[in-house]
């Protein structure tokens, strides 16, 4: 990094991302003071995350790919969990001075690939020193029928899933132990498969809640309880855990439910709809919405507190 300095960090990124050629709403991309955009029509929704090596990744789990892709796929869920596409993305980049060049630019091929899979691009960015590797993103997208809240939720409504769950955490969990198989639940882990196509369709359904699931499905359902202020009751009988994390169970002694229950980073979504709605394909029945008990908004499993973790907390 250092040897390539500053500008020629800039030179080689603005490169890649010209690769995949800016949609006609980017008047002006990477290479000015800031990127200048159109928007013709819709809601214009922004969000921006923070990602920290030893924190949010490890560079012995996770190839440098590979964490651009999971980068840039955090960010785009949040947009589609209010019902939105992701249009463009900003990247600010702080890495040690000794990291290998070609780490940061294959970080950037991967987020760039994410990108350009729901057609979005890259348009600006900033690069610095630091003593681990930071990436802060920046993603504007637009809604074209009114943003899916988390305040939303009423009671009686349906509580209802789309995505793989529980996959990343299970991933997380072996390469915690210093294993690499399942090899799928650790491909999970690495580069996550967000339902990016799912968030718009269940607006347009008439979702009235909706989040991305990141820090875990209970930690997150939470959420939306508190901004509705409702409560949330989660059935485990709704949820089918696939064989690889059965498999991890049973070798580790977890309870392969608390995978699904507490995990977050596969980015599926959760949302509520009115009951009675004809759920969209790929949306799974998981819970009831009801009005909040004497000790206020709670989120329970088959009617009862969840004992086990209910997902990440930052500090």
């Amino acid at each position: 990094m250092a040897d390539l300095g500053e500008f020629g960090l800039i030179d080689r990124v603005a490169a890649i991302v010209r690769e995949v050629a800016p949609g006609e709403d980017v008047l002006v991309g990477p290479g000015d003071d800031a990127a200048v955009l159109r928007v013709r029509k819709g809601h214009v929704v922004v969000s921006t995350d923070l990602v920290v090596e030893g924190r949010h990744f490890r560079t012995d789990w996770a190839d440098a790919v590979d964490v651009g892709h999971r980068a840039a796929a955090q960010n785009i869920s949040d947009i589609n969990a209010m019902g939105g596409r992701a249009l463009w993305l900003t990247v600010g980049f702080a890495a040690p001075p000794t990291l290998p060049a070609r780490w940061a630019l294959d970080l950037v091929r991967g987020f760039a690939e994410e990108c350009a899979s729901v057609g979005a691009g890259v348009v600006g960015g900033d690069v610095t020193s630091a003593d681990k590797i930071t990436i802060a993103v920046t993603v504007l997208g637009v809604c074209t029928v009114s943003p899916v809240l988390r305040s939303g939720a009423q009671a009686g409504d349906v509580v209802a899933l789309c995505g793989r769950q529980g996959w990343a955490a299970g991933g997380l969990g072996v390469l915690g132990r210093g294993f690499r198989s399942p090899r799928v639940l650790v491909d999970a882990y690495r580069r996550p498969e967000p339902p990016y196509d799912a968030g718009g369709v269940a607006a347009e359904a008439g979702a009235t809640a909706m989040i991305d699931v990141s820090d875990g499905l209970l930690a997150d359902a939470a959420h939306v309880a508190r901004a509705s202020g409702v409560s949330i009751d989660l059935r485990s009988a709704s949820f089918e855990i696939p064989e690889p994390l059965l498999a991890v169970a049973g070798a580790t002694g977890a309870d392969p439910l608390g995978f699904v229950l507490g995990g977050g980073e596969d980015h599926s979504l959760l949302a509520t709809f009115p009951a009675g709605t004809a759920l969209p394909e790929a949306w799974t029945e998981v819970g009831v919405v009801a009005a909040p008990g004497p000790d206020g908004p709670a989120v329970t499993v088959d009617g009862a507190p969840y004992e086990g973790s209910t997902g990440w907390t930052h500090f």
